[in-house]
């Protein structure tokens, strides 16, 4: 007994009716929903968070101080070259201000953070997560309760406690201007 081949009609068919709407609507949002936290994610991984924008570097303040650092025994060198290259630069960051002793609309230093309920919920920021910035010439911005955008000139420098060689900062900036986002 020989059996009749198998056509196979569906592959037949052309792809416009093969394909219709409703099918290529979720593969778009399926692709959307995957694609773009994929490519964010790789993008950051790729650029260190460092992104150029003619003088004005634009630097992810998450992977700013994402790397292990020994606050006690802890060298320049243990720095990543990537966040070496920016001493002296400008740039740009987007986090909030704490400013733990100012108490009005207005302050000239403060720390600056990436995310202040992220950041906290195991503790403090270690002193890489964080950019000790300060208003040059006695100067003041504006204290924003919400996610800002600092400018100004970043250093990396580690400043220790005469007493106890604790490193008390990595990153400091010299501010030029807050804008809210």
């Amino acid at each position: 007994m020989t059996m009749a081949p198998v056509i196979d009609y569906q592959s037949k068919r052309p792809i416009g009716e093969r394909i219709n709407f409703r099918m290529l609507t979720i593969v778009i949002v399926f692709g959307v929903l995957v694609g773009w936290p994929v490519y964010s994610f790789l993008k950051v991984q790729m650029t260190h968070g460092i992104e150029r924008d003619g003088d004005l570097f634009r630097v992810d303040l998450k992977s700013l101080g994402n790397f292990p650092f020994n606050d006690m025994a802890g060298t320049v060198e243990n720095i990543p070259p990537d966040f070496r290259k920016l001493d002296g630069k400008k740039v740009a960051l987007e986090g909030f201000i704490y400013a733990g002793n100012g108490a009005g609309d207005k302050v000239n230093a403060f720390q600056f953070v990436y995310n202040i309920q992220k950041c906290c919920f195991g503790g403090p920021p270690l002193v890489q997560e964080r950019v000790f910035a300060s208003v040059p010439n006695n100067g003041t911005v504006d204290y924003l309760p919400d996610e800002v955008r600092a400018i100004g000139t970043l250093h990396v420098i580690l400043n220790k406690d005469r007493d106890t060689g604790k490193i008390l900062t990595v990153y400091t900036m010299d501010v030029d201007r807050v804008e809210p986002l």
